[in-house]
This record gives C-alpha cells, structure tokens and sequence, in this order.
C-alpha cells in the first residue's frame, strides 16, 4: 500500500481537484483507493457524526463510506482552536496515524489531502503538511495555483526539505500568456535543481464558473427577475461603470461575464441584456426600471441587486472566483480530465512502484 499527501502553496490552490482526479484515476486503472483528510478546517455534520464538508463531498465522488471521524481525526473548529491557544493539546499525531492505519487496510492507494499552506498551516498545534505526511511515511505532491506568479522558492525549501519523499509539483490555473515563460525558463530551472514538475493545468473558464443562485448568495444580493434561470453560469465578470459606447466594445469580447454596473445605469443593463450576458448585478441597492425588468424576464436573464458599491463588487467577485470550491459533477468532471490530460503517471506510477 503506497500513501499520497496532496499539499499546496497557499488555500484554495486545488488540492481537492487534484485529490479527487488522482483518486479516480487510480480507481479506473483497477487499484482499491482510500481517503483521508487528516485535518478538516470545514466543519460539517454527516447525521450525528462531525467531520469535514470537502472531505465528505470527495468521499462522495470516489464511491466511499467512511467513518468520518477517521477521516479527519483533526477538526478544527472554534472550540478547538480557543483550546490549542489556551490548553497543551499534546501530540495530536498519534491519533492520525492510528486512523490512517484503519483506513488503509485492504486499499492499494491512500489520498491524503492536506489543509491549507503545506509548510505553514497547523504549526500552531503540531500538524502542518510536513508533520502529517512525515509521520504517515507518504510522498507529497505540491500544488501551486498561479495567482500573478508561482511560487518556486516555495517549491525549492519544500524538495529541501523533504528530498525523496517529494514526489514533484503541480502547476494549477496557468494563464496562457505565461505558459512560454514556464516551460522555458522555470521548469527548466526546477528540474535542475530537482524538482520534478508532474504536469500543468491551464486556465479554464468553467473551473472558476459559478451559478448565479450561489453568486447571490456569496454576494448578500437578492434576485428579483428570471428566478427560473438561477441555475445559468457566469464563467467572468465585466464592470459597467464607462460610457455606453466603450461598454459594447468590451462586451464583445467577454460575452459570458455577468456585468456589475450601478442600478442606475439603464443604458449599459439594456445593452449587457440584449447581449445576452448570464446575469446583471446591480449595486447601490438600486432597483431597474420598469423596462429593465420586463427585458430581463422575456430574455430570461436573472438580475441580482446587491447593496455594495461596484468597486466592493468586483473586488468580492475577484475574491469568489480565488475561492468557489468544487461542488458540481460537470465541473468536477471537467476538471478530472483537465489534470488526468496534463498529469505525467507514468513518473507517478514508476515512483509509487505501482
């Protein structure tokens, strides 16, 4: 039996993507894979038994019942973290291997998903990335999510830090006008210092798309027209604040981005509406006219009204694409294939002696 610790660079980074791809992979080449989410920063009730909410949606995914408890022996709630300032939790390790040695039996494979910063999170209580994955004897893989630039120094102290026991790192989220620099300059450079980069996922729309009724919900908004279409998906997101004239310019060119313009803006809403755009967002807590509305409702194009500004809007939205976690079979699929198209398993393979 061979264990994998999925660790990343900073929170949401994809770990649970890469975990659930791996788990499915693993699973089609004919391997009994397990999971384990040491330690859960999500809290979420399965019945009366508390657990992690990802750990119990990726159970869900790769087929498996499992006593949650066991799964994240560490649960880091409130309470919790009050004691771990307060108390001597002691040495919370032990627990953690007990549970993985129960979870493994019979498997092949055992994911292990880490939690937030793989060097920096959990330190204060003894379980951060390098002190699970150690104490479990598994290899790691690294996921770095690009966010302006990647973090390769993060990436060189992780191989010092843990030399054989690093399996290589994966690249996530890659814009295309950085794909040149990467594959020519910096893995070049890593695998001279001998890092082994085990694939890059590119930038894909659908992976941060979210479902204008959960864009209400994260944004405090409330939709008042088209509550049929609640289900569309926005993929990006445009601000309306320019002359009407320079806003159709840019529409053209991001089609499927919801449009956030103030609630007094009924040149720029018409526009983005007869263009078909996912949703209006509507800031200022300014309602639509009344032929706004009746548009919005013939096109069937939900509008949400919030009360933030546009600029808190946008800066929210940015902040929800970073963070909207996998939740929808089409995405989670999609995003399946991305990585098991980009992924090099023959070196994985080769390495876990599989």
């Amino acid at each position: 039996m061979v264990g994998i610790y999925i660790g990343s660079t900073t929170g949401y980074s994809g770990k649970n993507l890469l975990a659930m791809s791996l788990g499915l992979k693993f699973r089609s080449s004919g391997f009994n894979v397990g999971y384990m989410k040491p330690v859960g920063a999500v809290p979420h009730m399965d019945g009366n038994r508390p657990g992690d909410a990802d750990a119990a949606f990726i159970q869900e995914v790769l087929g498996l019942e499992q006593d949650p408890e066991k799964v994240t022996p560490v649960l880091v709630t409130r309470d919790f973290t009050i004691k771990a300032f307060t108390e001597d939790l002691g040495d919370l390790k032990p627990a953690i291997v007990e549970s993985y040695k129960e979870l493994s039996q019979g498997k092949d494979v055992m994911i292990i998903g880490g939690s937030g910063s793989f060097l920096s999170s959990g330190n204060y209580c003894g379980v951060s990335g390098p002190d699970v994955a150690g104490s479990l004897g598994v290899k790691t893989i690294l996921v770095d999510r690009y966010s302006k630039e990647l973090k390769y120094d993060y990436v060189l102290r992780v191989q010092r830090d843990l030399g054989d026991d690093f399996l290589g790192v994966v690249f996530n989220d890659v814009p295309d006008h950085y794909m040149d620099e990467l594959k020519s300059l910096l893995i070049p450079f890593l695998e001279k210092k001998g890092v082994k980069v085990l694939g890059i996922i590119p930038r894909d729309p659908l992976m941060g798309a979210i479902k204008v009724s959960d864009l209400a919900e994260r944004l405090f908004g409330k939709i008042i027209s088209a509550h049929a279409k609640a289900d569309r998906v926005v993929e990006n997101f445009l601000i309306g604040t320019m002359q009407v004239e320079n806003f159709i310019t840019h529409f053209r060119r991001h089609k499927n981005s919801a449009v956030i313009v103030g609630g007094d803006r009924a040149d720029v809403q018409l526009v983005a509406l007869e263009g078909n755009c996912p949703c209006l967002i509507l800031t200022g807590n300014l309602y639509p006219n009344d032929i706004i509305l009746t548009r919005s409702e013939v096109l069937e194009i939900p509008v949400i009204v919030v009360r933030d500004d546009t600029y808190s809007v946008a800066k929210k939205m940015e902040a929800i694409q970073e963070s909207y976690k996998l939740r929808d079979m089409i995405k989670i699929n999609h995003g399946a294939s991305l990585v098991n198209s980009e992924l090099d398993y023959d070196y994985i393979f080769e390495k876990l002696e599989l």
